[in-house]
């Protein structure tokens, strides 16, 4: 046990650190190969990216892990580069982004209120990064000098931004539940996610106490129990006649 401990220890960071280039890397490729990004969902970047801000302002409240903050940084870069590349080869639609903020029908955009995240220009999708990341860094700084408002908000900014990022497996469930189809949906992608799991779980129960916040853990949990759906939902759906692009996440 012992030697597991230190094994894990040693090489979870590591792949913990890597874990968005290698999840997004093909993405991101294939996008800019093909000159499309039909099928992909635009809530993949929001998503990561949503959870990769709050994250990193989170980490000067609770000192977690290098590794985890690392990772957090690494995965903003990672998703900010899939986001532009995936807006820029939208289908029926290509531009730098200047003009024509209003949402895209053909994504329906009615359906959100102000056509979230569906918006025809990019130049919104950046302002609202930029937004998100100066509100928090105005609360950073406003609340700071004092510990009791400082602690209740660091602890609330880890349950959103962890929170945030353990929602993501849930639409492919949906599409896979609805469709009743795994169709696009690939073996090696699920067996890579579960190993993944597994090295999470390890690094973030064996190591030492207060190394990783409990929010990490419990959502870590969550994650891994929806890749096990996934995983049932393989082995009872298949590759039916229907189904879609697989959903790729953050490890």
């Amino acid at each position: 046990m012992a030697i597991l401990s230190r094994l894990i220890s040693a090489f979870a960071p590591i792949f913990l650190v890597l874990s968005p280039l290698t999840s997004y890397t093909d993405q991101i490729l294939a996008i800019h190969r093909t000159r499309t990004s039909a099928g992909f969902s635009l809530d993949i970047p929001l998503i990561m990216l949503s959870a990769s801000i709050l994250k990193i302002f989170y980490w000067p409240g609770a000192r977690y892990d290098l590794a985890l903050l690392a990772q957090a940084v690494i995965m903003l870069g990672v998703q900010s580069v899939l986001l532009k590349v995936a807006l820029d080869n939208r289908p029926g639609w290509r531009g730098s982004g200047g003009g024509g903020d209003l949402p895209l029908r053909e994504e329906k955009a009615g359906l959100r209120p102000w056509g979230f995240w569906r918006w025809r220009g990019q130049r919104l999708y950046w302002q609202f990064l930029l937004l998100l990341s100066l509100l928090l860094l105005t609360l950073h700084l406003l609340l700071g000098p004092s510990p009791t408002a400082a602690r209740g908000y660091t602890s609330l900014l880890g349950a959103l931004g962890l929170t945030i990022e353990a929602t993501l497996p849930l639409p492919q469930m949906r599409a896979n539940h609805r469709s009743r189809s795994c169709k696009g949906f690939r073996l090696s992608v699920l067996a890579n996610w579960l190993f993944g799991d597994a090295m999470k779980m390890g690094f973030f129960f064996l190591s030492d106490a207060g190394k990783v916040p409990w929010a990490f853990k419990a959502c870590g949990c969550f994650q891994a129990a929806c890749d096990v759906a996934l995983g049932v939902q393989y082995w009872m759906y298949g590759e039916g006649r229907e189904g879609g692009d697989v959903r790729l996440r953050g490890v």
